[in-house]
């Protein structure tokens, strides 16, 4: 798309954030002079929900048995 004139773009707001929110890139123009950019905002990102993923670890017994000796000095 051709930049837009301030003037028109002052006109034609509605219809210009329509394009841009269809993912268009509307350049705004002073004297054909490219002077902004109207482009759509990102959506937020979703709010981590605490708990969300409760129930889906699952543990074993043997989980909790010790390290065996070699494994064990590794980790001193």
């Amino acid at each position: 798309m051709k930049p837009a004139i301030i003037r028109a773009a002052k006109a034609n707001l509605s219809k210009l954030i329509k394009m841009a929110c269809a993912g268009e890139t509307i350049v705004i123009a002073r004297s054909s002079k490219p002077v902004a950019r109207l482009v759509p905002i990102e959506a937020p990102k979703p709010r981590r929900c605490f708990g969300a993923m409760k129930g889906s670890a699952k543990l074993d017994g043997s989980f909790f048995d010790p390290l065996p000796p070699d494994e064990l000095a590794l980790w001193e």
